[in-house]
């Protein structure tokens, strides 16, 4: 688990209603997806879910990443050719 946007550093911690997640766990915050990404993923072209908490014990057997991923997005090569096309469909 990722606790942090890729795009801009916002903190994501479990409990969070901003996170959102790919089919490969890139994060990013619920505002780049809407307002930035457009619900495509910069790094793989997939869409975007809201990222479920992780319990409570299970926060203790698997921890958040301490690492942090931080890849600012300038440009999104898998925008302009998916934009218009629901995530299931692409």
């Amino acid at each position: 688990m990722r606790t942090n946007c890729e795009n801009f550093d916002k903190a994501l911690p479990n409990n969070s209603i901003e996170a959102m997640i790919c089919t490969y766990e890139c994060t990013f915050c619920k505002d780049c997806v809407e307002n930035i990404l457009h619900n495509v993923c910069p790094n793989c072209g997939g869409g975007f879910e809201k990222r479920p908490s992780r319990p409570k014990n299970g926060m203790i057997k698997h921890p958040p990443r301490k690492d942090k991923v931080l890849k600012p997005v300038k440009i999104n090569t898998y925008l302009e050719p998916n934009k218009h096309i629901a995530p299931n469909k692409r």
